[in-house]
């Protein structure tokens, strides 16, 4: 979703009715220096010779995230 849209009332409405996980993934989706890292790390990846499981598990810690199978 386009940014300029975030503020909405139609998106507010939606993410009162999000669960936990669900509004966590929009509030990082709207973290400035969460997408900045993440730009970074993808660009990261496209480089030759960088491990992508080292990059992402780095990523991943830095935002504490984790993906449940």
């Amino acid at each position: 979703m386009p940014t300029q849209y975030w503020r909405a009332p139609e998106t507010i409405e939606r993410l009162n009715r999000l669960e936990r996980p669900g509004f966590a993934l929009e509030f990082l989706r709207r973290n400035a220096d969460y997408r900045r890292d993440f730009v970074r790390a993808e660009r990261q990846i496209a480089r030759e010779g960088a491990d992508p499981e080292t990059i992402r598990t780095s990523f991943a810690r830095r935002w504490r995230l984790r993906c449940r199978p």
